[in-house]
C-alpha cells in the first residue's frame, strides 16, 4: 500500500500485522480523493478506525491542513505513527490511542471541528448508527463538513434525517461502498 498522490506520493505505508484491518486500495483511494479533492485542501480531517492511516495520510499528502487519527489498537497507533514518520507528515497529525466514541466525545469537548470525517468501522459490527449519533451530539462536523463513511455494499443507514444529516452520494466499488453524508440543510 502507497500514498496515491501529493507531496508523499509513492511512498510504502506499514500495515498493521493480523486481519483486523481492511487497507483502502490505491484504486479506491484515488477514486475517493477525487471526488473529495474540491473539499481536502486546507481541511481538519478527522480519520475515525484508522488502521495504518492511510486514508488521513492521503488526505494530508493532498493538503488537508491537519488530521486526527484514532483507534484502539496499539499495534494500529504503532503503525500510524511509523508511517506518519515515514512520509514526513507527523507534525500535521495527532493520534490517539482510544474508543472511537469516547474521542468523539472528548473533541466535541475541546471544541474541534472537522471538514471531513472519514468512518472505517469494522464491517459487521453495527458502529455506524452510534458514531454518527456521537458526530451528531458533540458537533464536531463544521458547519459545511462532510462525513464519508466505508461500509459493506448490503449495508443501509437508517433514517439520519433525526441527526440533522442525509446520504447526498453512494460510491459502489466491487465488495464495499463510500456513503457521503452532510447536513440536511446543506444537500
Amino acid at each position: 500500500m502507497q500514498v496515491v498522490a501529493g507531496t508523499a506520493r509513492r511512498i510504502l505505508l506499514q500495515t498493521p500485522p493480523g486481519e483486523h484491518t481492511r487497507p483502502t486500495s490505491g484504486r479506491i483511494k484515488e477514486t475517493l480523493f477525487n471526488i473529495l479533492q474540491p473539499v481536502v485542501q486546507g481541511a481538519a480531517f478527522l480519520d475515525l478506525f484508522a488502521g495504518s492511516g492511510g486514508i488521513g495520510i492521503e488526505a494530508l499528502s493532498r493538503g488537508a491542513r491537519e488530521a486526527v487519527f484514532i483507534d484502539n489498537s496499539r499495534q494500529a497507533v504503532g503503525c500510524i505513527r511509523d508511517n506518519l514518520e515515514r512520509t514526513h507528515l507527523a507534525g500535521k497529525a495527532q493520534v490517539f490511542q482510544t474508543d472511537v466514541l469516547s474521542a468523539i466525545r472528548q473533541l466535541g469537548l475541546r471544541g474541534r471541528r472537522f471538514d471531513l470525517i472519514f468512518v472505517d468501522p469494522p464491517y459487521d459490527g453495527g458502529f455506524e448508527q452510534p458514531v454518527l449519533e456521537a458526530i451528531a451530539q458533540a458537533g464536531i462536523l463544521a458547519e459545511d463538513g462532510r462525513i464519508v463513511m466505508e461500509a459493506r455494499m448490503q449495508t443501509r443507514l437508517p433514517d439520519l434525517a433525526p441527526l440533522g444529516f442525509s446520504v447526498f452520494r453512494e460510491k459502489d466499488y466491487k465488495n464495499n461502498k463510500h456513503i457521503f453524508i452532510g447536513r440536511s440543510s446543506e444537500t
